[in-house]
């Protein structure tokens, strides 16, 4: 990991303070689950899980001494984001209700591995073209692929697609694009996401789930009654049920928490609980105090130690890395608490480091190996 005079310890501490975290809160997510509905042994999650772990923390460390400049090459950039969209494309032509590629006894989410890919191809691309930041033949070829990409992760992952065009505004922004094309790209990207949501039946539904208490305030005030509030029954099991129980989950928990494993919405209660709403059982059974703020807390030291990196990285290959990486873990994280509490309309999106996913684990971790590298090179 590097000399301690070159080692970043809120780095390193935040990113061990969530792994330690997850692996606990999956066991005490998926214990009962994995017993009840797929007939293993209560372990059977955290094992996986923890070898996903041990794959992952090899990549971060290998990551972390490797020279991250090397890969500030074409053949790198292309190639990258070229296998991820023609994975993409498999999982969507074998099954396009599904995420992921059946490998043996694992599964592999191509759109997670499509983050690290696309944070690689912009930091080259933008450092390329740097001085042209605003020239339509850097935008246009830059657009066109990053549209390729985000539409063949739309067709399957929402979620993920959002954080990737947040990753790359980011990325566009601190390299200096101006606000009209900012603006157009942005109103570009809205425009793709709105039609990845208008196509499936089951976004716009948890759309509607989520500004249903907004149209019945407004159908009250409505004296023409025009605005119609939603049929009583139709939000029982509706796309806002799990962001009700996982409320639930988190306003029982308190200021201290019931206690870790003694969490009661995670008893088949709360859809998810130890994948897309892990948080919500972090604020049951650890509480506020000690449990939902600690895991926010760490997610801001790693945003505070990632984007420091922009002004001490000795290029801007390097820079570019970091604010991309950073970037897409903390958009993640934040959309996935929100979704938790009832802040945003419900996405399939994992929090990093913490959530079940062996993908995702992966994913963030080579991620975080990246920008590690930048640090050991900053000196």
């Amino acid at each position: 990991m590097g000399s301690p005079a070159r080692m970043d310890w809120g780095l390193f501490v935040s990113t061990v303070f969530l792994l330690s975290c997850g692996l606990v809160m999956v066991y005490s997510t998926s214990s009962v689950v994995a017993k009840v509905q797929y007939g293993e042994t209560s372990y059977h999650f955290l094992a996986r899980q923890a070898s996903s772990a041990l794959l992952a923390v090899a990549f971060l460390m290998l990551l972390a001494k490797w020279d991250y400049k090397k890969l500030k090459d074409p053949r790198w950039a292309f190639a990258c984001l070229g296998v991820v969209v023609f994975l993409l494309l498999v999982v969507y032509y074998i099954d396009p209700r599904k995420r992921w590629l059946l490998l043996g006894i694992t599964q592999l989410q191509p759109s997670e591995l499509a983050k690290p890919a696309m944070i690689v191809f912009l930091a080259y691309f933008v450092t390329l073209r740097r001085a042209r930041i605003n020239d339509r033949h850097t935008v246009w070829p830059a657009g066109l692929a990053l549209f390729m990409l985000v539409a063949a992760v739309l067709a399957g992952d929402a979620g993920t697609a959002v954080v990737l065009l947040a990753t790359a505004a980011a990325v566009f922004f601190v390299a200096g694009m101006d606000r009209r094309t900012m603006l157009i790209s942005g109103l570009c990207a809205v425009v793709l996401v709105g039609l990845g949501i208008y196509f499936k039946g089951y976004r716009r539904d948890r759309i509607t789930s989520f500004l249903a208490p907004a149209i019945e305030v407004l159908a009250k005030m409505d004296p023409t009654g025009t605005i119609q509030a939603p049929a009583p029954n139709a939000r029982t099991r509706g796309g806002d049920y799990q962001v009700r129980q996982s409320k639930i989950a988190v306003g029982s928990g308190g200021l201290w928490g019931r206690g870790l494993m003694e969490g009661r919405q995670k008893l088949l209660y709360l859809p998810e609980a130890h994948t897309d709403f892990i948080y919500a059982v972090i604020g049951e059974e650890a509480g506020l105090l000690r449990g939902t703020l600690l895991v926010l807390a760490a997610y801001f030291v790693l945003m505070w130690r990632g984007y420091s990196l922009f002004f001490i990285a000795q290029d801007e290959f390097g820079r570019y890395l970091a604010v991309g990486v950073t970037t897409c873990i903390v958009v993640q994280a934040l959309m996935n608490m929100s979704v938790v509490l009832g802040l945003a309309p419900t996405k399939g999106i994992p929090l990093p480091l913490v959530s079940y996913g062996g993908s995702s684990l992966v994913s963030t971790l080579i991620s975080l190996g990246l920008l590690m590298s930048v640090r050991e090179q900053a000196g």
